[in-house]
């Protein structure tokens, strides 16, 4: 069973996404909390294993709050919700750790299959912002010729370009001829190397350094 935490200001959509994830046969929503003034605390009680993370909340907000959670609970998935497509909170969501970023205009079904694409390892993200993070990176261009691969195995790089690719580690370990917890070792080391806390932060890393 999925243990589900949510993080949402708005007292309706809290009820409502508790509502929703109650109506999944593998889920339960084990809280939900209208900001992250205590979010270290609130995590520690209810130990879930995905966040869905509203962006904008007062006194601290979904960026804020993702970055402390990934610090201390670095195996928890966080997805982060918005009703805005706005670049700047996008990337930033990223480097703090964020694993998916779904617009709040999602259907339910998106939803919920944006909470199991992350469990298995996927990083989903709505088009619009899919398009948009590929465009940063095309603008930006790639930058080629390191002298400093990461110290990555051929192994290790050839996961980290399925990753790019999008596919979750189910589905690279059908690829490989690996076990799901080989490919996880692997993803781990991955983060290690390049110093980075998900997935997401990993594509972005490996596409603004030419790595894949």
């Amino acid at each position: 069973m999925l243990k589900v935490a949510v993080f949402d200001d708005n007292r309706d959509r809290r009820e409502g996404l508790s509502l929703l994830i109650g109506t999944a046969p593998d889920m339960e929503c084990v809280g939900a909390f209208e900001d992250c003034r205590e979010v270290l605390r609130h995590m520690a009680e209810v130990e879930p294993d995905v966040v869905l993370m509203d962006i904008d909340m007062p006194h601290v907000n979904g960026i804020e709050g993702v970055e402390q959670i990934k610090k201390q609970f670095p195996k928890v998935r966080v997805l982060m919700q918005t009703v805005f497509e706005d670049d700047d909170k996008v990337f930033a969501s990223i480097l703090a750790g964020a694993d998916g970023y779904l617009l709040k205009q999602s259907t339910p079904t998106r939803v919920l299959q944006g909470i199991h694409e992350v469990m298995e390892g996927g990083a989903p993200m709505t088009p619009t912002i899919a398009r948009k993070v590929l465009s940063f990176f095309n603008k930006k261009g790639r930058i080629t010729g390191k002298d400093s691969d990461f110290d990555l195995s051929v192994r290790e790089l050839e996961i980290l370009r399925l990753l790019v690719d999008g596919l979750t580690y189910k589905k690279i370990a059908e690829r490989c001829s690996l076990s799901y917890a080989t490919v996880n070792s692997h993803v781990t080391r991955i983060y290690s190397k390049l110093q980075v806390r998900s997935v997401a932060s990993a594509v972005s890393l490996a596409l603004r350094e030419g790595l894949v």
